[in-house]
């Protein structure tokens, strides 16, 4: 079983893009909640043998998706045990505008993460943010808390920014190099 499982879900795919990223940088273990906000069979056990756990979704309306939500709640049975204490977590998000409340997503997490006692990996990179960089830079949205990515809302997932799906499997070298020095 994977020590890192990339937690996440998608609405049209675009976020599901970003955590086979991660997963491809950090080589762990992708877990879907599903449309209506469950986890695969297995899948509360799964997280409890990981030793990081990585929360994605996307960000509606400043925050993260309500099937995201759902899990959020069910996960106040590992909460009440403590079941999760000291694992790492890291977070990341995608939405159609640059910032479009991003940061709330992130901070969602992070609160989640740290009312089960986790430990917080944030990007540990520094911003493409120079007048010569672009949106194929790594973080050219400058992330620190965690990995944003940006896809406009008309865009499919084969138009995401090459440069975002590139950051994120960074980030998820960063997941991986974390969970190798601190991790149980």
């Amino acid at each position: 079983m994977s020590k890192i499982v990339i937690l996440y879900h998608s609405g049209y795919g675009h976020t599901k893009k970003v955590a086979e990223a991660v997963a491809a940088g950090s080589g762990g273990t992708l877990m879907a909640i599903d449309a209506e906000g469950n986890l695969p069979e297995g899948g509360w056990e799964q997280l409890a043998a990981a030793s990081t756990i990585v929360f994605g979704a996307p960000t509606y309306m400043g925050g993260p998706s309500w099937q995201f939500k759902k899990f959020a709640d069910a996960s106040s049975k590992p909460w009440f045990v403590k079941a999760w204490r000291d694992k790492l977590a890291a977070g990341f998000t995608n939405s159609a505008t640059l910032n479009g409340d991003k940061f709330s997503t992130l901070t969602y997490f992070f609160t989640l993460s740290q009312q089960h006692g986790m430990l917080w990996v944030g990007s540990g990179m520094h911003p493409s943010n120079a007048k010569a960089h672009t949106r194929d830079d790594i973080n050219n949205l400058g992330g620190y808390a965690g990995l944003i990515t940006a896809t406009p809302s008309d865009a499919s997932v084969e138009e995401m920014v090459p440069g975002d799906i590139a950051t994120a499997k960074a980030f998820g070298q960063r997941i991986a190099e974390a969970t190798a020095k601190f991790a149980k």
